[in-house]
């Protein structure tokens, strides 16, 4: 069972969107908001991701960042 979470003072509109969402996905307002906080929650901040690339270290690679672009879009390996 999870908790009780109250947000007040909500725009009219972005509640109309909100809830039109909702209907469009097919679920209550109430099931919509709780996928889009879920999802949110599972998203790292700009200072996590920051965080987990400086904890990786310097990477030394063998050919430009270009070049790996351009092989794997060319079908190598």
């Amino acid at each position: 069972m999870g908790v009780l979470v109250q947000v007040r003072d909500v725009p009219e509109d972005v509640h109309r969107a909100l809830k039109a969402r909702a209907a469009a996905s097919g679920t209550s307002l109430s099931d919509y908001l709780r996928t889009v906080l879920a999802r949110a929650a599972q998203r790292p901040t700009p200072q996590e991701l920051a965080g987990r690339v400086r904890a990786r270290g310097h990477v030394i690679r063998d050919e430009s960042s270009e070049r790996s672009v351009r092989r794997l879009r060319d079908g190598g390996e």
